[in-house]
């Protein structure tokens, strides 16, 4: 099997320190906003499940402490989202960008 120049050259570009520092900061991120997330979901779940005493604590009105949780998890989402946005244009977009230019050149 021969290797071709355009795999050489990926395979050059992936050995390289700005894809290693591209990689590093892209899991640097979604890593531990993955693990956060999933650790603020089974809370969630578990006092669902195990505290419905105080899931069921009212808070203003008919508003119960369960609500706000529940709702908090789609704000949590759009929040992460927002937050890997702006992490993306500032930190891996500029260096893709570079990758790029040097891959295309």
């Amino acid at each position: 099997m021969t290797v071709t120049s355009e795999e050489s050259q990926w395979e050059r570009v992936q050995a390289g320190p700005e894809f290693t520092e591209l990689r590093r900061r892209l899991r640097g991120f979604v890593f531990p906003m993955t693990a956060a997330f999933l650790i603020w979901y089974l809370l969630f779940v578990l006092l669902a499940d195990y505290a419905p005493e105080f899931m069921s604590t009212r808070v203003v009105g008919n508003i119960t402490v369960g609500l706000l949780l529940g709702l908090g998890q789609f704000v949590s989402t759009f929040l992460i989202t927002f937050l890997y946005v702006r992490h993306a244009d500032r930190r891996l977009d500029p260096l893709a960008d570079r990758i790029r230019t040097d891959l295309e050149a």
